[in-house]
Protein backbone atom coordinates (compact mmCIF):
# COMPACT_ATOMS: atom_id res chain seq x y z
CA UNK A 1 0.00 0.00 0.00
CA UNK A 2 1.66 3.36 -0.57
CA UNK A 3 2.60 5.94 1.95
CA UNK A 4 -0.33 8.48 2.94
CA UNK A 5 1.85 10.94 3.23
CA UNK A 6 3.38 10.23 -0.57
CA UNK A 7 -0.09 9.98 -1.58
CA UNK A 8 -0.71 13.50 -0.18
CA UNK A 9 2.49 14.87 -1.96
CA UNK A 10 1.03 13.21 -5.21
CA UNK A 11 -1.98 14.52 -4.88
CA UNK A 12 -1.04 18.26 -3.54
CA UNK A 13 1.62 18.65 -6.21
CA UNK A 14 -0.72 18.95 -9.46
CA UNK A 15 -3.31 20.60 -7.11
CA UNK A 16 -0.48 23.34 -6.40
CA UNK A 17 0.69 23.54 -10.09
CA UNK A 18 -2.55 23.83 -11.35
CA UNK A 19 -3.38 26.87 -9.20
CA UNK A 20 -0.68 28.79 -10.64
CA UNK A 21 -2.84 28.98 -13.79
CA UNK A 22 -5.72 30.72 -12.39
CA UNK A 23 -4.10 32.90 -9.38
CA UNK A 24 -3.11 36.36 -9.80
CA UNK A 25 -0.09 37.73 -10.40
CA UNK A 26 0.24 39.16 -6.69
CA UNK A 27 -0.94 35.70 -5.45
CA UNK A 28 1.42 33.73 -7.61
CA UNK A 29 4.43 35.84 -6.50
CA UNK A 30 3.46 35.40 -3.23
CA UNK A 31 3.46 31.66 -3.16
CA UNK A 32 6.62 31.81 -5.09
CA UNK A 33 8.32 33.52 -2.47
CA UNK A 34 6.44 30.91 -0.01
CA UNK A 35 7.72 27.84 -1.80
CA UNK A 36 11.52 29.09 -2.39
CA UNK A 37 11.28 29.61 2.03
CA UNK A 38 9.28 26.35 2.55
CA UNK A 39 12.10 24.33 0.77
CA UNK A 40 15.05 26.25 3.18
CA UNK A 41 12.42 25.22 6.05
CA UNK A 42 12.45 21.82 4.96
CA UNK A 43 15.83 21.52 5.66
CA UNK A 44 15.46 22.90 8.98
CA UNK A 45 12.47 20.64 9.75
CA UNK A 46 15.60 17.79 9.11
CA UNK A 47 17.83 19.60 11.83
CA UNK A 48 14.85 20.35 13.98
CA UNK A 49 14.34 16.37 14.44
CA UNK A 50 17.82 15.91 15.31
CA UNK A 51 17.57 18.21 18.26
CA UNK A 52 20.01 21.33 16.42
CA UNK A 53 18.71 24.45 15.39
CA UNK A 54 21.33 26.44 13.51
CA UNK A 55 21.42 30.17 13.22
CA UNK A 56 23.07 30.15 9.90
CA UNK A 57 20.95 28.71 6.96
CA UNK A 58 21.11 32.32 5.35
CA UNK A 59 24.65 31.43 4.50
CA UNK A 60 23.34 28.24 1.50
CA UNK A 61 20.55 30.18 0.92
CA UNK A 62 23.07 33.46 -0.20
CA UNK A 63 25.53 30.80 -1.62
CA UNK A 64 23.13 29.15 -4.26
CA UNK A 65 21.60 32.43 -5.13
CA UNK A 66 25.38 33.93 -5.87
CA UNK A 67 26.69 30.73 -7.64
CA UNK A 68 23.76 30.48 -9.63
CA UNK A 69 23.70 34.19 -10.55
CA UNK A 70 27.51 34.72 -10.77
CA UNK A 71 27.94 31.42 -13.21
CA UNK A 72 24.73 32.73 -15.44
CA UNK A 73 26.79 36.01 -15.93
CA UNK A 74 29.86 34.34 -16.36
CA UNK A 75 28.25 31.75 -19.31
CA UNK A 76 26.17 34.44 -20.31
CA UNK A 77 23.44 32.29 -20.03
CA UNK A 78 20.07 32.13 -17.99
CA UNK A 79 18.66 28.94 -18.13
CA UNK A 80 16.86 28.27 -14.92
CA UNK A 81 18.22 24.59 -14.81
CA UNK A 82 21.65 25.14 -15.45
CA UNK A 83 21.19 27.93 -12.65
CA UNK A 84 20.05 24.77 -9.81
CA UNK A 85 22.51 22.86 -11.13
CA UNK A 86 25.46 25.03 -10.42
CA UNK A 87 23.97 26.81 -6.97
CA UNK A 88 22.90 23.70 -5.50
CA UNK A 89 26.13 21.50 -6.54
CA UNK A 90 28.31 24.61 -5.16
CA UNK A 91 25.86 24.74 -1.40
CA UNK A 92 26.42 20.58 -1.28
CA UNK A 93 29.89 20.84 -1.53
CA UNK A 94 30.34 23.89 1.35
CA UNK A 95 27.23 22.42 3.55
CA UNK A 96 29.69 19.09 3.46
CA UNK A 97 33.01 21.01 4.64
CA UNK A 98 31.05 22.54 7.43
CA UNK A 99 28.77 19.70 8.40
CA UNK A 100 31.96 17.88 9.48
CA UNK A 101 32.89 20.83 11.23
CA UNK A 102 29.80 21.29 13.09
CA UNK A 103 28.85 17.83 13.65
CA UNK A 104 30.95 17.94 17.00
CA UNK A 105 29.08 20.60 18.16
CA UNK A 106 25.55 20.83 20.38
CA UNK A 107 23.35 23.42 21.26
CA UNK A 108 23.72 27.11 21.54
CA UNK A 109 27.45 26.06 19.88
CA UNK A 110 25.92 24.91 16.55
CA UNK A 111 23.98 27.63 16.66
CA UNK A 112 26.46 30.22 16.91
CA UNK A 113 28.98 28.69 14.64
CA UNK A 114 26.80 28.13 12.01
CA UNK A 115 25.91 32.27 12.42
CA UNK A 116 29.41 32.78 12.56
CA UNK A 117 30.27 31.32 9.24
CA UNK A 118 26.96 33.19 7.60
CA UNK A 119 27.84 36.54 8.87
CA UNK A 120 31.58 35.83 7.48
CA UNK A 121 30.05 35.25 3.66
CA UNK A 122 28.13 38.53 4.54
CA UNK A 123 30.66 40.47 5.10
CA UNK A 124 32.26 39.06 2.06
CA UNK A 125 30.22 40.12 -0.32
CA UNK A 126 29.43 43.35 1.14
CA UNK A 127 33.28 44.31 0.37
CA UNK A 128 33.33 42.68 -2.86
CA UNK A 129 32.81 45.10 -5.49
CA UNK A 130 32.27 43.50 -8.55
CA UNK A 131 29.63 41.41 -6.86
CA UNK A 132 27.55 44.71 -6.27
CA UNK A 133 28.90 45.50 -2.65
CA UNK A 134 25.70 46.48 -0.86
CA UNK A 135 23.40 46.69 -3.89
CA UNK A 136 24.15 43.40 -5.33
CA UNK A 137 23.39 42.88 -8.83
CA UNK A 138 19.88 41.69 -10.89
CA UNK A 139 19.26 38.59 -13.02
CA UNK A 140 17.94 38.39 -16.39
CA UNK A 141 14.61 36.71 -16.66
CA UNK A 142 15.21 32.75 -16.61
CA UNK A 143 14.78 30.62 -19.52
CA UNK A 144 13.74 26.80 -19.04
CA UNK A 145 15.58 24.24 -21.68
CA UNK A 146 15.07 26.75 -24.68
CA UNK A 147 11.84 27.90 -23.41
CA UNK A 148 11.62 31.94 -22.95
CA UNK A 149 8.47 32.89 -21.77
CA UNK A 150 7.13 36.94 -21.36
CA UNK A 151 5.73 38.74 -19.08
CA UNK A 152 2.96 36.81 -16.83
CA UNK A 153 4.12 33.55 -18.67
CA UNK A 154 7.29 34.17 -17.31
CA UNK A 155 6.01 34.44 -13.29
CA UNK A 156 3.98 30.91 -13.82
CA UNK A 157 6.90 29.18 -15.18
CA UNK A 158 8.75 30.11 -12.14
CA UNK A 159 6.04 29.00 -9.99
CA UNK A 160 5.63 25.71 -11.53
CA UNK A 161 8.66 25.00 -11.51
CA UNK A 162 9.19 25.98 -7.82
CA UNK A 163 6.22 24.10 -6.87
CA UNK A 164 7.63 20.39 -8.63
CA UNK A 165 10.80 21.06 -7.10
CA UNK A 166 8.80 21.40 -3.69
CA UNK A 167 7.11 18.45 -4.15
CA UNK A 168 9.81 16.60 -4.98
CA UNK A 169 11.72 17.78 -2.01
CA UNK A 170 8.49 16.86 0.36
CA UNK A 171 8.45 13.41 -1.06
CA UNK A 172 12.11 12.30 -1.16
CA UNK A 173 12.50 14.12 2.69
CA UNK A 174 9.89 11.89 4.05
CA UNK A 175 11.50 9.01 2.28
CA UNK A 176 14.70 9.83 4.07
CA UNK A 177 13.01 10.62 7.12
CA UNK A 178 11.37 7.14 7.41
CA UNK A 179 14.71 5.21 6.51
CA UNK A 180 16.78 3.38 9.22
CA UNK A 181 19.09 6.27 9.22
CA UNK A 182 16.70 9.28 8.68
CA UNK A 183 14.93 7.91 12.02
CA UNK A 184 17.88 8.43 14.09
CA UNK A 185 17.09 11.58 14.15
CA UNK A 186 15.07 11.65 16.98
CA UNK A 187 17.43 8.75 19.12
CA UNK A 188 20.79 11.38 17.85
CA UNK A 189 17.99 13.92 20.06
CA UNK A 190 17.43 11.87 22.72
CA UNK A 191 20.47 9.83 23.79
CA UNK A 192 23.14 9.70 21.42
CA UNK A 193 25.36 7.96 23.59
CA UNK A 194 23.25 5.26 22.75
CA UNK A 195 22.95 6.09 19.20
CA UNK A 196 26.65 4.93 19.73
CA UNK A 197 26.66 1.86 21.26
CA UNK A 198 24.00 0.67 18.69
CA UNK A 199 27.13 1.25 16.34
CA UNK A 200 25.72 4.04 14.23
CA UNK A 201 28.19 7.41 14.06
CA UNK A 202 26.26 10.34 15.31
CA UNK A 203 28.55 12.60 13.76
CA UNK A 204 28.25 11.26 10.27
CA UNK A 205 24.38 11.32 10.68
CA UNK A 206 24.49 14.83 11.41
CA UNK A 207 26.67 15.75 8.75
CA UNK A 208 24.52 14.39 6.41
CA UNK A 209 21.38 15.93 7.74
CA UNK A 210 23.35 19.55 7.67
CA UNK A 211 24.40 18.52 3.76
CA UNK A 212 20.56 17.87 2.81
CA UNK A 213 19.41 20.84 4.90
CA UNK A 214 22.08 22.90 3.07
CA UNK A 215 21.26 21.83 -0.82
CA UNK A 216 17.61 22.52 0.41
CA UNK A 217 18.71 26.07 1.61
CA UNK A 218 21.01 26.76 -1.65
CA UNK A 219 17.78 25.46 -4.29
CA UNK A 220 15.38 27.67 -1.88
CA UNK A 221 17.89 30.79 -2.65
CA UNK A 222 18.10 30.40 -6.30
CA UNK A 223 14.63 30.19 -6.72
CA UNK A 224 14.03 33.29 -4.39
CA UNK A 225 16.55 34.97 -6.66
CA UNK A 226 14.88 33.99 -9.84
CA UNK A 227 11.76 34.95 -8.33
CA UNK A 228 12.83 38.49 -7.25
CA UNK A 229 15.63 38.97 -10.22
CA UNK A 230 17.33 40.40 -7.51
CA UNK A 231 20.49 39.42 -5.56
CA UNK A 232 22.43 41.02 -2.37
CA UNK A 233 24.40 40.52 0.43
CA UNK A 234 21.01 40.61 2.98
CA UNK A 235 20.45 37.36 1.91
CA UNK A 236 23.46 35.91 3.96
CA UNK A 237 22.28 38.49 6.53
CA UNK A 238 21.62 36.83 10.14
CA UNK A 239 18.06 38.30 10.24
CA UNK A 240 17.40 36.25 6.91
CA UNK A 241 18.39 32.88 9.37
CA UNK A 242 16.06 34.29 12.10
CA UNK A 243 13.08 34.52 9.71
CA UNK A 244 14.05 30.82 8.33
CA UNK A 245 13.95 29.59 12.44
CA UNK A 246 11.01 31.89 12.93
CA UNK A 247 8.65 29.90 10.22
CA UNK A 248 10.28 26.47 11.40
CA UNK A 249 8.99 27.15 14.77
CA UNK A 250 5.43 28.82 13.57
CA UNK A 251 4.77 25.84 11.28
CA UNK A 252 6.23 22.71 13.50
CA UNK A 253 7.55 19.67 12.43
CA UNK A 254 5.14 16.78 12.57
CA UNK A 255 4.84 16.51 8.59
CA UNK A 256 6.86 17.72 5.55
CA UNK A 257 3.49 19.73 4.19
CA UNK A 258 4.52 21.71 7.65
CA UNK A 259 7.02 24.17 6.21
CA UNK A 260 5.00 24.93 3.19
CA UNK A 261 1.95 26.04 5.43
CA UNK A 262 4.23 28.06 7.62
CA UNK A 263 5.94 30.34 4.86
CA UNK A 264 2.75 30.57 3.49
CA UNK A 265 0.89 32.04 6.53
CA UNK A 266 4.15 34.01 7.46
CA UNK A 267 4.47 35.27 3.84
CA UNK A 268 0.53 35.84 3.68
CA UNK A 269 0.68 37.62 7.20
CA UNK A 270 4.13 39.94 6.51
CA UNK A 271 2.46 41.00 2.91
CA UNK A 272 -0.70 42.69 4.48
CA UNK A 273 0.88 43.78 7.81
CA UNK A 274 3.26 45.89 5.08
CA UNK A 275 0.79 47.15 3.02
CA UNK A 276 -1.58 47.75 6.00
CA UNK A 277 0.45 48.70 8.83
CA UNK A 278 4.09 49.37 7.26
CA UNK A 279 5.82 51.24 10.64
CA UNK A 280 4.77 48.06 13.06
CA UNK A 281 4.75 44.86 10.96
CA UNK A 282 7.27 43.63 13.01
CA UNK A 283 5.21 43.73 16.08
CA UNK A 284 2.43 41.84 14.14
CA UNK A 285 4.66 39.48 12.94
CA UNK A 286 6.33 38.96 16.41
CA UNK A 287 2.60 38.43 17.96
CA UNK A 288 1.86 36.22 15.39
CA UNK A 289 5.02 33.95 16.93
CA UNK A 290 3.43 34.44 20.31
CA UNK A 291 0.34 33.55 19.88
CA UNK A 292 1.48 30.32 18.31
CA UNK A 293 3.98 29.49 20.76
CA UNK A 294 1.54 29.62 23.53
CA UNK A 295 -1.62 28.11 22.21
CA UNK A 296 0.34 25.52 19.78
CA UNK A 297 3.37 24.74 21.10
CA UNK A 298 4.27 22.25 18.28
CA UNK A 299 3.43 24.57 15.63
CA UNK A 300 0.35 25.19 12.81
CA UNK A 301 0.84 21.72 12.00
CA UNK A 302 -0.22 20.40 15.43
CA UNK A 303 -3.72 21.59 14.66
CA UNK A 304 -3.93 18.50 12.15
CA UNK A 305 -2.91 16.06 15.04
CA UNK A 306 -5.37 17.82 17.57
CA UNK A 307 -8.38 17.75 14.58
CA UNK A 308 -7.05 13.64 13.96
CA UNK A 309 -7.80 13.18 17.99
CA UNK A 310 -11.19 15.00 18.20
CA UNK A 311 -12.47 12.85 15.10
CA UNK A 312 -11.57 9.55 17.07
Amino acid sequence: MMDRTLLAVAVATPLLVGAGFVMPSWAVFLVSAAMAKALVVLGLLVLLRTGLIPFGQALFFALGAYAAGMALEALHATDAFLALAIGTLLSVVVAAALGALLARYRDIFFAMLSMAFSMILYGLLVKTASLGGTDGFNLPSPTYLGYAPHRGAAETALYVLSAVLLGLAMALVHLYLASPRGRLAEAIRDNEIRVEYLGASVRGAICVKFVIAGALAGVGGILSALSVGHIDPGMAYWTSSGEFVFVTLLAGAGSVFAPFVGSLVFETVRSFAVQYSPQTWQMTLGTVLLLVIVFLPGGLWSLAARLRRARA
